[in-house]
């Protein structure tokens, strides 16, 4: 599959570049354009529209999130670019930037891949077959993240117990029942459940169903 596929690549580093491309040559890869400056990666992109952009998180001119922008900027002219990013640091905040709200034809490695040849290749042809390649440490920060984020972490295991009770649509009565508490045990657990998923008392709004929504909505 590789062979044939045009790719545009921007880096910095001479050297880096010039193993990139070789890299890339070598399965049969053209590289139709390389450059050292976000700006110019922008216009050869546009121009020579290839099957996929390569470029670093910080390149010239400004030598900070450049090259990552030049990337996102070619996603907004073109929509349909694919793009694979390289990155000397597994940083989630480059990766969600960069996925956005659509993922396909996508990817975010880290640059120690490129020695991996087999699988920096296989992520090129992912990206161009408008697949996704996300690097398996970003991977792992950006589910960290959404654990950290998810509210329903907080709960201990007794208040997961009950709020999946409270989503079945049972009474306090009857997760007492299910669960062989007291009642004024449900009632101290369901008011820890509000608490940590912060829902407040309101007239408008029925907290039972709102925790029983998020606690589904959080289900794998």
């Amino acid at each position: 599959m590789a062979s044939g596929l045009r790719v545009v690549v921007g880096e910095d580093d001479v050297l880096l570049r010039a193993g990139i491309c070789r890299l890339l040559e070598d399965v049969g890869i053209e590289v139709v354009a390389q450059t050292g400056d976000a700006d110019d990666l922008l216009r050869k992109a546009l121009a020579h529209r290839p099957d996929v952009t390569l470029t670093d998180v910080q390149m010239p001119p400004g030598n900070e999130d450049d090259g990552l922008r030049a990337a996102l900027e070619l996603r907004r002219q073109r929509p349909e670019s694919h793009v694979l990013v390289l990155s000397q640091h597994a940083d989630q905040r480059y990766a969600l930037d960069l996925v956005g709200d659509e993922p396909a034809g996508v990817g975010y490695l880290l640059k120690e891949r490129v020695g991996d040849v087999e699988t920096f290749i296989d992520a090129v042809e992912r990206v161009a077959q408008g697949g996704t390649a996300l690097d398996a440490e970003v991977v792992a920060l950006m589910l960290g993240r959404r654990r950290r984020d998810n509210p329903i972490e907080s709960l201990t295991p007794r208040e997961r117990d009950v709020l999946a009770a409270i989503a079945e649509g049972k009474s306090n009565r009857g997760i007492a029942s299910q669960l062989f508490i007291s009642e004024a045990a449900v009632e101290k657990h369901t008011t820890s459940i509000f608490h940590k998923l912060k829902l407040e008392p309101s007239p408008n709004e029925h907290r039972r169903v709102l925790a029983a929504l998020k606690y589904l909505g959080a289900k794998p």
